[in-house]
C-alpha cells in the first residue's frame, strides 16, 4: 500500500466497499476494545450488501483511497452529523481518517454547520480527541440485546 491518501465522494456503488470496510473495522479494528458478543451485535455475522447498497443510497459522504482501493470512509450531512467514521485497520493511523475527517469538515462547513457531531467508538473516541473534538457525554446503547459504550462528541467549526 502506498503512502498518498485520495480521498473522493462517496457514491452509491460504493456499497461492497464501505460495507467491507466497516465489517472488518468493527470485527477486528475494535477487537482490544469490544468483546466478541458485542462485535457480533454491532458489526452483524456476515455483511448484508442489500442493506449497505440501500442505506448509500440516502447517505453523503467520502471515500478514501490508497492506490485506487478503497481504505476508509466518512459520512456527514448538512448539519454535521458523521453518522459513519471507519478505516480498514490495516490502514489505521497512517492519516486516512485525519484526510476523511478533514474533507467531512470543509463539506459541512460549506453548508452553513456550525460544529461536527458523532457518536464514537471506545476505539475512535481518541482518534476525535486528538483532532479538536470534545466529549459531550459518555452513553451506553444496546444493539441486538447488548449493550455498546460510546461517546457523543463535538468540534465547533470556526
Amino acid at each position: 500500500m502506498g503512502d498518498r491518501v485520495d480521498v473522493r465522494p462517496l457514491v452509491a456503488g460504493d456499497y461492497g466497499a464501505v460495507a467491507r470496510i466497516f465489517f472488518c473495522a468493527v470485527h477486528e479494528g475494535t477487537r482490544g476494545a469490544y468483546n466478541y458478543e458485542q462485535r457480533l451485535a454491532w458489526g452483524g455475522e456476515t455483511i448484508d450488501l442489500d442493506r449497505w447498497k440501500k442505506r448509500l443510497e440516502t447517505l453523503t459522504g467520502f471515500v478514501a483511497e490508497m492506490d485506487d482501493e478503497p481504505v476508509g470512509f466518512f459520512t456527514v450531512d448538512p448539519t454535521g452529523y458523521i453518522e459513519l467514521a471507519f478505516v480498514l485497520p490495516s490502514a489505521t493511523g497512517i492519516g486516512v481518517g485525519r484526510a476523511l475527517l478533514r474533507e467531512a469538515e470543509r463539506w459541512a462547513k460549506d453548508r452553513g454547520a456550525e460544529r461536527l457531531t458523532t457518536e464514537a467508538s471506545v476505539v475512535a473516541r481518541p482518534f476525535f480527541l486528538k483532532s479538536g473534538w470534545h466529549v459531550v457525554m459518555e452513553e451506553r446503547v444496546e444493539r441486538r440485546g447488548v449493550i455498546l459504550t460510546r461517546s457523543k462528541m463535538r468540534k465547533a467549526l470556526g
